[in-house]
């Protein structure tokens, strides 16, 4: 049996599934009536929303499995969250890589799987729409076209858990959103013995252009500033808005001056799209960043308050010269 291998963005995945708040909620009808339909539609013994977590594939919705949860290791639907498609399996006994997984060997004598990767808002892939059945099948392109369309109808469904965490301005995390994935995000690194470093963000001079070229030019420096971060920070970097013009990054995996070097990076950035905006102002900011040790953790709110400090006592340095 081949064990599902580990995703490149498994912090940012598993930050993004928990953000989403569903794990371990009670069935919802909004869910069950895709999996109903898929089950029906194709055929098959059961349909399940599946959700990939750090150590478990858990269903928010089955139709036809009893089963609530299912080890990660010998889970299908770990091997379909590497890719970007639907995993197809036709028999998988007659696959090396599920030939004697216990779920083959075993009830529910998986013989065919199809899963469609589900993903989350920002496009991290957090579990699957899947078919299985006892029997070999077959599985053509409009199967597959019709599969993907039911898995649109159960990422809307998520997104919509996803947006109580999201700023709708800036479409990055908002700060109850960072507050879940961050503690999540701090976790991680203390269990793995990993630094990290809070970045405090406050845009300067963000009130002359809210009062020289209006409240919807500010809405568009705000969500020009979150664009650029989305695109300088590391993929497994944790961005949010605060609120107002103030905003944080969880650079996790880095120590201070690992981190230094990331928001160098966006300074660089943030420069090069004032050169190339010409909006009659450009965006710059000021910010204070502290270290996480792993062997003496702090908690969230302490880290955010520690760089408020320094980013206020940097911000108002700056005013004095």
């Amino acid at each position: 049996m081949k064990e599902p291998g580990i995703p490149l963005d498994e912090v940012q995945r598993l930050s993004a599934l928990k953000s989403l708040d569903v794990l371990d909620t009670p069935p919802e009808e909004r869910f069950d009536r895709v999996t109903r339909m898929a089950k029906r539609m194709f055929g098959v013994e059961a349909a399940l929303v599946s959700l990939v977590d750090e150590n478990r594939q858990w269903f928010k919705s089955r139709a036809g499995l009893d089963a609530a949860e299912t080890p990660r290791n010998v889970s299908f639907c770990g091997h379909a969250i590497l890719g970007d498609d639907i995993l197809y399996i036709p028999n998988a006994l007659a696959d090396e890589r599920f030939a004697d997984n216990p779920l083959v060997t075993g009830g529910p004598k998986i013989r065919f799987y199809a899963g469609c990767p589900l993903r989350a808002v920002g496009g991290a892939k957090v579990g699957t729409l899947c078919l299985i059945d006892s029997a070999p099948r077959n599985f053509d392109q409009e199967d597959k076209l019709a599969l993907h369309d039911l898995a649109s109808m159960v990422e809307d469904e998520l997104s919509a858990f996803q947006n109580a965490t999201t700023d709708e301005l800036t479409r990055i995390s908002n700060r109850r959103g960072f507050l879940q994935l961050a503690a999540y995000g701090l976790n991680f690194c203390v269990r793995h013995h990993q630094p990290a470093t809070l970045a405090f963000i406050d845009l300067d001079r963000f009130k002359p252009i809210n009062d020289n070229f209006g409240h919807a030019e500010g809405d568009r420096a705000l969500a020009a500033f979150a664009s650029v971060m989305r695109s300088s920070f590391r993929s497994t970097d944790l961005c949010a808005r605060l609120g107002g013009d103030e905003f944080v990054v969880l650079l996790t995996g880095a120590n201070k001056p690992e981190a230094q070097a990331v928001i160098d990076k966006f300074s660089a950035q943030l420069h090069d799209y004032n050169a190339s905006a010409k909006r009659g102002y450009d965006l710059a900011f000021s910010y204070g960043a502290e270290e996480f040790q792993p062997n003496a953790p702090q908690s969230v709110e302490a880290l955010l308050a520690a760089g408020d400090a320094q980013m206020y006592a940097i911000k108002a340095a700056k005013r004095r010269h």
